[in-house]
């Protein structure tokens, strides 16, 4: 009797090995309870179809750069950002580093601040900071606790109590694909690091990290292309005086970014690696939402190339000097249709001395908001005089994480689109210029982009066109 039910109860099994993964066919069906996914489109975003364009110059070299010669590339299809960051926006993300920054002080006494468990009571270390709890700014203890946060007495103005900005730093973490990826010749044979054969890394690679910045150390794991760093997020509003030395501009330095009557103007003062930062952590907010709801992450949001820029700014108009179309900063009816400094000099002949409001002006064909004048912007690539000469034409890109030691060269990045203070040229599609990555102007400002997930089947037939 035995033998007759190891006879019966051994091929059951073999059922269920041979068929539990394929759904009882035989058949290769892929993973079952797939989800169907389509991307949403990003809250205030357009997007932007793929195609190919001729990168480059439309008119005269004016300032004979001879950095911007024609190249025909290819792009894939993006979100972009409709208008510049504003400052109300970028507010959020020195208002959340500093939340982040009180909860962890008031963490040190108050337990309900911190998360030290997760859900199966795994400690975690570090804790997460639980941010459905409200801080109490004005409650007497806990004002005594967030008193670190503020200007000491003796640094602050008719004893105002003030956030002291030096404090507003941010620690973010990144990871360095693009040093993953490097192949390396190793003896007689080229590959990545690691090593199938040994299952270990081998060679070097560059850390990046605040603490350890330009080290050159052997590869341990892939923790090894985790770089770290910390940074200050609050703009820097004193640009406004050391960008005009003999120029009145006191008012714009105290209450550019701060004042609710400039919340939809583009922030400026920020740096390329301030600009970086925020990326990052747009990423992790929309992320971390996501991942609490249980959805499907999306792509990260990051600094434009300067072709995906150029491209983006042309709106699809083949041969377009300028973002709106046309050989001219002027409309039928001769008023000038973007904030830049026309008439030689004239500031106010376009209707604002300063930047203005982000989407005064029409947008592009693509739905676009100045992307010529108002405020230039951060890419995210290094500047390169004779980079459209060795970059690849499909999503050209060149980047370089300079290094403290770097000659100023090293630190260049890329900057499009003029500003309030520019002459037209400088408006151009094609038109490129540079600044120092860790320098804050007042007419620098920047917008997001996230790489589109999947291929965009609604542009078939038309991927052949050049604009």
């Amino acid at each position: 009797m035995k033998i007759k039910r190891l006879t019966f109860i051994l091929p059951f099994f073999a059922i269920i090995l041979f068929s539990g993964c394929n759904s009882f066919t035989g058949e290769l069906t892929g993973v079952p309870n797939r989800e169907i996914w389509y991307e949403p489109q990003p809250f205030g975003m357009v997007f932007i179809r793929q195609g190919s364009y001729n990168m480059g110059l439309n008119d005269q070299d004016v300032p004979n750069s001879m950095t911007a010669f024609q190249k025909t590339v290819s792009i894939a299809p993006f979100w972009m950002d409709e208008t510049e960051i504003e400052n109300n926006e970028y507010r959020q993300f020195v208002y959340w580093v500093r939340d982040s920054i009180a909860y962890k002080l008031l963490g040190d006494q108050y337990d309900e601040y911190l998360i030290t468990e997760d859900y199966y009571g795994n400690e975690l270390d570090p804790p997460f900071i639980d941010w459905y709890q409200k801080i109490k700014w004005d409650d007497p203890d806990q004002r005594e606790i967030l008193e670190e946060l503020y200007l000491p007495e003796h640094e602050r103005f008719y004893r105002r109590r003030e956030i002291d900005t030096r404090k507003l730093n941010y620690e973010y973490y990144w990871i360095d694909l693009h040093q993953a990826g490097a192949k390396h010749e190793f003896g007689n044979e080229i590959r990545r690091s690691y090593n199938f054969e040994t299952g270990k890394y081998d060679g070097e690679v560059i850390n990046y990290s605040k603490e350890k910045r330009g080290v050159r150390e052997p590869v341990k794991d892939r923790s090894s292309y985790i770089m770290h760093d910390i940074i200050n997020v609050y703009p820097d509003t004193l640009c406004w005086m050391s960008d005009f030395t003999y120029s009145y501009n006191e008012p714009m330095a105290k209450m550019y970014f701060w004042h609710p009557a400039f919340d939809h103007y583009p922030v400026v003062g920020v740096t390329w690696r301030q600009a970086r930062a925020f990326s990052i952590w747009r990423t992790q907010l929309k992320n971390g939402f996501l991942r609490e709801n249980g959805e499907t992450f999306v792509q990260d949001y990051r600094l434009p190339t300067e072709s995906e820029w150029e491209y983006a700014a042309r709106g699809g108009l083949k041969g377009s000097m300028y973002p709106w179309g046309g050989y001219y900063a002027t409309n039928y009816h001769g008023c000038y249709i973007a904030n830049f400094k026309p008439l030689r000099g004239n500031y106010t002949a376009d209707g604002s001395i300063y930047p203005i409001i982000v989407a005064h002006n029409d947008p592009n064909e693509w739905g676009l908001y100045d992307m010529g004048g108002n405020v230039a912007e951060w890419t995210s690539n290094a500047f390169d005089e004779a980079a459209y000469q060795y970059t690849d034409d499909l999503n050209p890109d060149y980047e370089y994480e300079a290094l403290p030691n770097d000659p100023p060269e090293k630190k260049r990045k890329v900057v499009r689109g003029g500003s309030w203070k520019d002459v037209a040229y400088y408006m151009q599609c094609g038109v490129r210029t540079y600044e120092y990555q860790d320098t804050a102007k007042s007419y620098i400002g920047f917008r997001n982009v996230r790489s589109y997930l999947g291929h965009d089947f609604n542009d078939a037939g038309t991927g052949s066109q050049i604009y």
